[in-house]
Order: structure tokens, then C-alpha cells, then sequence
């Protein structure tokens, strides 16, 4: 099977070399490249994929990527930590998914319902089959709001104090309940395991924190981190440097604490510990991060690893088994062994885009590596941002470091990159292919391919 899969790689890049894929329209059944959603992941390498054949003379014909994705909206969801602290209309992190897919590829309007590589095709929600040549996931992962009794109910109770920066729906009511908070207990929750953006659910937290100390309310509500994990971040420099400031501002930490189940009703949390046993925690404020996983199409595919995630190479993002040599994964629905992050993506696109245009246009993988670069700027206040840049290893990988120092310490001009520069350039950027993380504008450089 593997030999087969050689020679039609071959055939493929000898078929590019000698002409152009032919046009397609979004009602046609096959495509040269389908790319499965239209999240951060999905826009972006997309379109770095169409501008690399282009670049390289060997351009694609009008609409000969699709993208498959039934989503109305397209959202900027590092944003909706803004919306929560009070910086930010959440309008302001949607648009239109259809105004920000261009001409030159193709919008498929429906939902993937199957995978099955061995025949190169998909399978969409309304039955309809899709074949390909090359196959990029980028699907996201799935928020499981259902797997904490009492969440979702909260969620949409004005009167639960219970919210959660992690949806378009509840983002606005995280800010609405912390500043109406005058007096009580405010918890703040992060569960064990993957979430998007690791950093997030004390982001929020820490701008409470300084809320009620900016209007005074300091002395009158306590605020308390409790976290499935067994520290305040992952990375140690900068958990360290959290743990300080947790410590200073008399935050409460209860580590090894999973959220298990909501009573809105009389404002009471149950939270179940390392050691097996539970206990029930009075609330007055909630913000709750419920647990995250692989969406079951992905999970249930023949592309998926055990834990669920689209098993790919985390040096090259192409698929481990070699059988399935054109199908390449994105973001959070892969088994990248780093942070789900739009930073991450920034890293990830460039080399999937440069070893994906080496396997059609020589049949070999390109030099590309992904070190594991992931981001998660690190709120902690009104004006404050620490930057946490990491790769694989959770080892750190500073982009200002030398020209700033330490960014374990927050700085204002990082809280402004957050605030002001990153939503900029995601919108007018990223999604278009044209922004490459820490490297800004710079496309990065990699060594060439040798062709076989």
C-alpha cells in the first residue's frame, strides 16, 4: 500500500510540473486540496498554501482549494478574554465566515461527518462526497460543557454567577458578573488535561483581581485559582514567577482540584481531588473552563491516535502512518505535543505549507520543522502582560528577551501587543496567510528540498 501511495504521489507531482489543476466551483466533488475548517488553522494555511504555489510558479487555478465548514461566523476567540475584562465589544470578534474566504478558494457550506483516507474522499453532513488529492484537518477540538453537572444551565442563568470566557455566548455576561460583584468569594477553574489556551482560565482571573482593587473592592472579595494541574502554568519559569504574584496578591490556590458539578442554585461548586475525595466550595462568583477534547468525527476516524487527535509527525504535521502520506493536520485537532493556541497555529502553518507543496511537487517531505513555538500571553492586570513564549519540552523561547528583558515580567507595551496589535493583525494578517507568529511579517526561510 505504501508503494502505491509512492507512485501516486509521484504521479501527482508530475502531473503538477506538466500543467495546472483545473478550475473548480464549491458544488464540485473533488478537489486537488480540501482543507476541513475554516477556524484560525484552517483560513490561514490555506491561504499560505495557495501563496506558495504561487510563489513558486506553479499556481493553483481558481478555487482549487476548498474549504469545508457549514459555521456562519468566524470568531477571534483569544479576543473573548478582552470582552470578559471589559476591554472589548464581543462584536467585535466575529465576522462573517463567508467575507473572509477569498475568491481564489473554494467555500464547501457543510460540516465533515466522515473521513476515510484509504479512498481519499470525505463524507459532509448533507451525505455528500468529496475526494482529494491532499487533506488538511483543521477541525479545533470540542468544548465538553456537559461533562460538569449544572454548567450549562448556569451558563444561561443571569443570575447563577457562573460564566465562562471560553464562548461567544457567555464572554460578555464573565464581565457583566465581575463587575457587579461587590462582596463574596470569586472562583476562578481550570480543569486537568487540554484546554485552548492553558493560560486563559487565570488570565480572567488576574483581571478581576485588579478590578476589584482599582474600585476598591479589594478587601471585600476574596479570589481563589482553583486548577486540576499541579501548578500555575506548565512552563516552570513562569509558573514560578505566577506563583509569586499569586502569593502577593493573596489569590487562593487549590491545585489538583477538578470541577465536577455547578449547584447554581445555592451558589455551591463540588470539586473532586487528587486523592479521590470531594468537597463542596460556596461561591458567589464562578468562572468556569469546562474539559476539552477531540470532536468525535475526528476522534472516531481512522486518522485519529488513541487519546483522539489527528496523529501527525510533530516535526513535519504530515500523518505518522505512511499510508496516509497526503493528509496533513492543523492546530487543536492535532497530536501536536503543545499548547492549542492561534500562536501555535502561527508556527505550525509555515512548515505544514512548505513540506505539503515538497511531497506534491517532489513526492518527498520537505526540510521544515516545527520546533513546538506556541505563545499564551499571560494577562495579569490592567496594563500588565507577561509573554510566555515556549516550544517543545516547555523549554522558553523568548522573542524579546534580548531587547526588553525577562519576559516573565509583565510589561505594559506586551499588554498593548495583546490589547491593540494582535486582533489587528489576526484579522488583517494571519487569516490571509501573511503573518508568521513571532517573525511578524517575516516568512521564515527553510533549507531546500532535494528532489528524489
Amino acid at each position: 500500500m505504501l508503494a502505491a501511495h509512492g507512485r501516486q504521489l509521484a504521479r501527482s507531482s508530475t502531473r503538477l510540473g506538466a500543467r495546472r489543476w483545473a478550475s473548480s466551483a464549491a458544488d464540485r466533488d473533488s478537489f486537488p486540496i480540501v482543507v476541513v475548517g475554516a477556524g484560525s488553522g484552517g483560513l490561514t494555511v490555506a491561504n499560505q498554501i495557495y501563496n506558495r504555489f504561487k510563489a513558486a510558479g506553479k499556481a493553483l487555478s481558481k478555487g482549487d482549494i476548498a474549504i469545508v465548514d457549514a459555521a456562519q461566523y468566524h470568531y477571534y476567540q483569544p479576543g473573548w478574554t478582552l470582552v470578559g475584562a471589559g476591554l472589548k465589544p464581543k462584536q467585535s470578534t466575529q465576522r462573517p465566515l463567508a467575507s473572509l474566504i477569498p475568491d481564489h478558494l473554494s467555500h464547501v457550506s457543510e460540516y465533515v461527518k466522515s473521513f476515510s483516507p484509504e479512498s481519499n474522499f470525505i463524507t459532509t453532513s448533507t451525505g455528500r462526497t468529496i475526494s482529494y488529492e491532499t487533506l488538511v484537518v483543521a477541525t479545533g477540538l470540542k468544548i465538553n460543557w456537559d461533562a460538569i453537572p449544572g454548567l450549562p444551565q448556569a451558563l444561561v442563568d443571569p443570575n447563577s454567577g457562573v460564566s465562562s470566557i471560553y464562548g461567544y455566548d457567555t464572554c460578555d455576561k464573565v464581565w457583566r458578573d465581575i463587575d457587579a460583584l461587590r462582596t463574596g468569594k470569586a472562583i476562578f477553574t481550570q480543569p486537568a488535561g487540554v484546554v485552548k489556551c492553558a493560560g486563559a482560565p487565570q488570565k480572567i482571573m488576574w483581571m478581576a483581581w485588579d478590578r476589584y482593587r482599582q474600585t476598591n473592592r479589594g478587601s471585600q472579595v476574596q479570589v481563589d485559582f482553583y486548577t486540576g494541574t499541579p501548578a500555575m502554568f506548565s512552563v516552570k519559569k513562569y509558573s514560578d514567577a505566577l506563583e509569586r504574584l499569586r502569593n502577593e496578591r493573596g489569590v487562593g490556590g487549590f491545585f489538583q482540584h477538578n470541577l465536577v458539578s455547578i449547584d447554581s442554585a445555592n451558589h455551591k461548586a463540588t470539586f473532586k481531588k487528587a486523592d479521590g475525595s470531594s468537597v463542596v466550595v460556596d461561591y458567589t462568583l464562578l468562572h468556569a473552563t469546562s474539559p476539552m477534547g477531540p470532536l468525535d468525527v475526528v476522534k472516531s476516524s481512522p486518522l485519529a491516535d488513541q487519546a483522539g487527535w489527528v496523529a501527525v509527525d510533530q516535526g513535519t504535521l504530515r500523518h505518522v502512518k505512511p499510508e496516509y502520506g497526503n493528509v496533513w493536520a492543523i492546530g487543536d485537532c492535532s497530536s501536536l505535543p503543545t499548547s492549542k493556541t492561534a500562536a501555535a497555529i502561527t508556527g505550525q502553518a509555515p512548515v505544514l505549507t512548505e513540506n505539503l507543496f515538497s511531497v506534491v511537487t517532489t513526492g518527498k517531505v520537505g526540510t521544515a520543522r516545527y520546533d513546538g513555538y506556541t505563545s499564551c500571553p499571560l494577562l495579569t492586570g490592567y496594563g500588565q502582560l507577561m509573554l510566555a513564549e515556549f516550544k517543545y519540552g516547555l523549554e522558553p523561547k523568548e522573542t524579546f528577551a534580548g531587547y526588553l528583558g525577562d519576559q516573565a515580567v509583565p510589561r505594559k507595551l506586551f499588554y498593548h501587543l495583546k490589547k491593540d496589535v494582535f486582533p489587528w493583525a489576526y484579522w488583517e494578517y494571519m487569516l490571509k496567510g501573511n503573518w508568521f507568529g513571532s517573525k511578524g511579517f517575516f516568512k521564515p526561510n527553510f533549507p531546500p528540498t532535494i528532489p528524489q
